[in-house]
């Protein structure tokens, strides 16, 4: 289901998994998406990114929604990502269609096993590469395995992406510009096995859909941006300008999870603590006791 392109004008978005309810770190960042767009007579999108199957609540959708107009957070667009899964199997029909996209036939335990096994597995952000073991099995022997059922996910051939595009360069307003480095995520997964449409893939089909300006997120997926700035040149698709903010972390330096006992929104609100003053202090840099920018 698409959306019509939005005015070209300033466009932020706010996009969480609902997964759990909000915590504060989650509304630290919303407000900084919300408050850039609205400072600039812009527009702000709610995007619920609900493609993993297995740990999305619809209870959590209405959770977000709640805490977010607690801070006194209103958005101009809701989108659903579950609604839109035609749109990912048209991208990712693109990508195959390129040569770029090839089934994996390896479950995580066989990746653990392999990379275990090797003594010079590549790291990239988040840990050891996927090692690329399907990646050369010959096209016959790929349709027949899809044709006997064998679960598969699908990833991109990264090395064969960046043939394609040549150098690539994104711009993040605190780091300034910066390459695309391919080991940082190696060939990552455009489809799972139980996930109609990776993180990655659907992120910046949703941006160029919603037609997206500007991105405040998270340090933490600061390397994920490498992907996302392949994939949009290989579907001709808009690049925005990011800002990868600081995270919010406990007293023992850890970023907040949404499992965070006692720093949930919903667990502040229940403590009769009052949404806009909060949302004005996490403005103002006062966080609550135990927590503090990292």
């Amino acid at each position: 289901m698409s959306h019509p392109p939005l005015p070209r004008h300033l466009v932020t978005r706010f996009a969480p998994s609902p997964t759990g309810r909000l915590h504060v770190g989650h509304g630290w960042s919303a407000l900084q998406a919300f408050d850039l767009a609205r400072g600039a007579g812009g527009r702000f999108l709610l995007r619920i990114e609900d493609t993993d199957v297995t740990r999305c609540r619809p209870a959590f959708t209405d959770g977000i929604c709640e805490d977010l107009r607690w801070l006194g957070i209103d958005w101009d667009r809701l989108m659903i990502q579950s609604a839109r899964l035609a749109d990912y199997d048209a991208a990712l029909g693109r990508l195959k269609a390129m040569g770029l996209a090839y089934p994996c036939f390896c479950s995580r335990g066989d990746i653990a096993r392999e990379v275990a096994a090797s003594l010079h597995a590549p790291h990239g952000a988040d840990g050891p590469l996927y090692p690329g073991t399907c990646r050369h099995i010959a096209a016959d022997e790929r349709a027949a395995r899809i044709a006997r059922g064998e679960p598969h996910s699908w990833r991109l051939d990264m090395g064969a992406a960046l043939a394609r595009t040549g150098p690539l360069v994104w711009r993040d307003e605190l780091a300034g510009d910066v390459p695309v480095d391919p080991m940082q995520l190696g060939d990552l997964i455009l489809k799972g096995r139980d996930r109609p449409a990776s993180y990655h893939l659907a992120v910046v089909v949703d941006d160029a859909a919603q037609g997206v300006t500007h991105v405040v997120r998270g340090r933490d997926v600061f390397a994920s941006t490498h992907a996302h700035r392949t994939l949009q040149a290989l579907l001709g698709l808009p690049t925005p300008l990011y800002r990868h903010h600081g995270l919010i972390v406990d007293a023992a330096g850890q970023r907040l999870a949404k499992r965070a006992a006692g720093l949930a929104l919903a667990d502040l609100r229940a403590q009769g603590r009052d949404g806009r003053v909060l949302a004005d202090d996490l403005r103002a840099g006062r966080f609550p006791v135990g927590i503090a920018l990292g």
